[in-house]
């Protein structure tokens, strides 16, 4: 891991005095980047509150990496500013930041506590320290009968969470991870998404890029939409929801009846089950005429838009395919 943020100068565990005069984590604003004749980044805006669980959603190719990029200071952006606890030299508090890039790579021969230990090194952590505390966190997140075996040896699950502890063992304000869920089987994705939430609980602030929506609608409560380069959206993921109207799930015992002329023009047909969204009126009214209509009603629930169903109204059919996609496409970055 040998990148821009590892040449911070030796010294206490950011290198500067702590920024106490900001709220925000992170705030980028108006990003831009080009790669030859290639725009990747097109003026970003985020900002990200202390202790926040922050996503940054969008399809492979999006512009994600290279947008984390700029905000950690490995890369520059061609326009606009980025401040990380209100420094606009990331560099600077290197020490006060854990990141995890999509590209994961650990030495093969290297015992696990010595690849954690070795990772903390480079953010100023003494070795034994950094011995210490990767013995403990393997211990706490069940990897204690793997602490002397070398990485070649453990299931790229473990691997992963090996590099992940790395990215954590000299106790960081912030942790940026790129894709952290990408390859994880099932129950090691429900171990991270536990992680994270200990850490926002801790008061750390974690920001994660994904292509996978429901992970950031599980943990997030702001997220920022990339498609293109560009941010159609940043905010909270309520707000993003409240843009669909809640839809009506209805079942009634009978077919037909005059009960049917007080359902929306829109409604459609889902097995048993009429769909439509809930009309302006409320749902009261339409009560009172499925009732009187004698509909015999089954079943009737009003259900919040998904994530999903607000990612394809803000960014596109288009880019919601390409979420769901295996093929990943190739973003350009430096």
């Amino acid at each position: 891991m040998s990148d821009v943020l590892d040449q911070a100068p030796h010294g206490d565990k950011s290198g500067v005095k702590p920024d106490t005069s900001t709220e925000l984590a992170i705030e980028a604003r108006g990003l831009v980047k080009r790669f030859g004749d290639t725009l990747a980044v097109r003026g970003v805006d985020i900002t990200v509150p202390r202790g926040a669980i922050y996503g940054i959603l969008g399809p492979n190719g999006a512009g994600k990496t290279t947008t984390l990029r700029m905000i950690l200071g490995i890369i520059d952006p061609d326009e606009g500013v980025r401040r990380i606890f209100g420094e606009d030299r990331p560099q600077r508090i290197a020490r006060r930041i854990g990141y995890l890039p999509e590209e994961r790579g650990l030495y093969p021969a290297m015992k696990a506590t010595d690849a954690i230990a070795f990772m903390g090194s480079l953010r100023g952590l003494p070795r034994a320290e950094g011995r210490r505390r990767g013995a403990e966190l393997m211990e706490q997140y069940g990897l204690g009968h793997a602490v002397d075996k070398k990485i070649k040896e453990l299931s790229k699950g473990m691997a992963q969470t090996v590099q992940l502890l790395g990215t954590l063992v000299h106790k960081p304000d912030l942790v940026i991870l790129d894709e952290p869920f990408s390859g994880l089987d099932a129950i090691n994705q429900g171990k991270l998404e536990g992680l994270i939430r200990q850490l926002a609980e801790d008061g750390t602030t974690v920001i994660f890029s994904t292509h996978v929506i429901h992970h950031a609608e599980r943990l997030c409560s702001d997220v920022a939409i990339i498609a293109g380069g560009k941010v159609p959206y940043a905010g909270s993921v309520e707000v993003a929801r409240d843009r669909l109207p809640p839809q009506v799930r209805l079942e009634t015992k009978n077919d037909d009846g005059p009960w049917r002329s007080a359902l929306p023009a829109s409604a459609t047909r889902d097995g048993a089950a009429w769909v439509f969204e809930l009309p302006e009126s409320g749902i009261e009214p339409l009560l009172r005429s499925l009732i009187e209509g004698n509909a015999g009603i089954r079943s009737l629930s009003i259900e919040r838009a998904g994530l999903h169903d607000a990612f394809v109204t803000i960014a596109g059919e288009a880019a919601a395919q390409a979420m769901q996609s295996d093929e990943p496409a190739q973003e350009v970055s430096a």
